[in-house]
């Protein structure tokens, strides 16, 4: 659980998994003050060893390793990744599987996306580059989280004004732009958004 007040990210046990009416405990904390003052988002790598966490405060996604998985306790700090140049005001972050795409939610005034990004290698903030993003803000102008079903074909926005899952389909896995084609020799890759409609 993230605690946006305390900056820290708190770890419970459950007796039986998934299951919030078995016993619940708490275990431990791991605070990110040093990096993030008012957190809003957080996800880790398919097994744990990987922690990232955004806010809007700092506009950036914070990498932190794990020596155990899932285990707060052993998490320590490794780079940031600044996401300022898109947008001013995030609320969480997400990875495709192979955590080679990381998609950014933002809001701030008229810019209600998700901004999605490349990674040379696999959950390594470091190795990040902004591809491209996709308007939400018909739907939902305060987004607060995002998430993809495990194929990357699905995506559900949940905000505080719409109050509503809004989910979404992508025609490419983890990919905003899926019309790609070739004319005399030049690629064209054709982005459809709810404002700009078609540009290329």
């Amino acid at each position: 659980v993230l605690d946006e007040v305390n900056d820290r990210v708190n770890e419970y046990t459950l007796s039986t998994g998934f299951n919030l009416a078995s016993t619940v405990a708490y275990i431990d904390s791991f605070s990110v003050a040093g990096q993030e003052l008012k957190p809003t988002g957080f996800t880790f790598n398919t097994d744990g060893t990987k922690m990232f966490v955004c806010g809007w405060k700092g506009n950036d996604i914070n990498e932190y390793i794990l020596t155990t998985g899932f285990d707060v306790s052993t998490a320590s700090f490794v780079d940031s990744f600044s996401v300022v140049a898109q947008n001013a005001d995030i609320r969480d972050v997400k990875f495709s599987t192979d955590g080679t795409v990381m998609f950014v939610m933002g809001r701030a005034s008229t810019t209600d996306s998700v901004y999605r990004y490349t990674l040379t290698t696999g959950f390594d903030v470091s190795t990040a580059t902004f591809e491209d993003s996709f308007y939400i803000g018909s739907e939902e102008t305060a987004g607060n989280s995002i998430a993809f079903s495990t194929n990357g074909l699905k995506m559900f926005v949940l905000g505080t004004n719409s109050e509503s899952v809004n989910e979404y389909t992508l025609s490419t896995a983890w990919d905003f732009s899926p019309v790609t084609t070739t004319v005399d020799g030049i690629e064209v890759k054709v982005l459809a958004s709810k404002r700009s409609r078609i540009e290329d």
